[in-house]
């Protein structure tokens, strides 16, 4: 049996908020190196309450953006021996991928769990 069959679907509000709290993310170009964090997290502690679903996919989008910031702050010290532009440019467009696949899975109401994501945020 199949467990996701018992789980129901969110509704379409709460499906939008866990897309906005991935979308969350792209705040970065307007407040660089905390935007992208600052973003899901004011999205999923205005909303979290609402529903389960916006809840849990709030913690991963504030959860992929933290670690991805330590990746980038990584990148910024290896950038003094030149690898860390290419690994800058890298994790940035994979990044990028994956939080648009997360938006998309949130908003058709499929739990998306980020891979290789430090989870700080319970």
């Amino acid at each position: 049996m199949n467990p996701q069959a018992l789980v129901p679907l969110p509704g379409p509000q709460a499906q939008r908020w866990a897309m906005l709290c991935h979308y969350a993310s792209f705040c970065w170009f307007f407040a660089p190196l905390i935007g992208n964090v600052l973003g899901p997290l004011i999205v999923w502690q205005l909303k979290k309450d609402m529903d389960p679903f916006v809840d849990q996919q709030g913690k991963e989008a504030l959860n992929f953006q933290i670690t991805y910031s330590i990746a980038m702050m990584v990148c910024g010290v290896l950038a003094w021996v030149f690898i860390g532009f290419p690994l800058m440019a890298l994790a940035s467009l994979v990044a990028l991928v994956l939080v648009v696949i997360a938006g998309i899975r949130a908003n058709a109401g499929e739990a998306y769990r980020y891979p290789l994501c430090i989870r700080l945020v319970k």
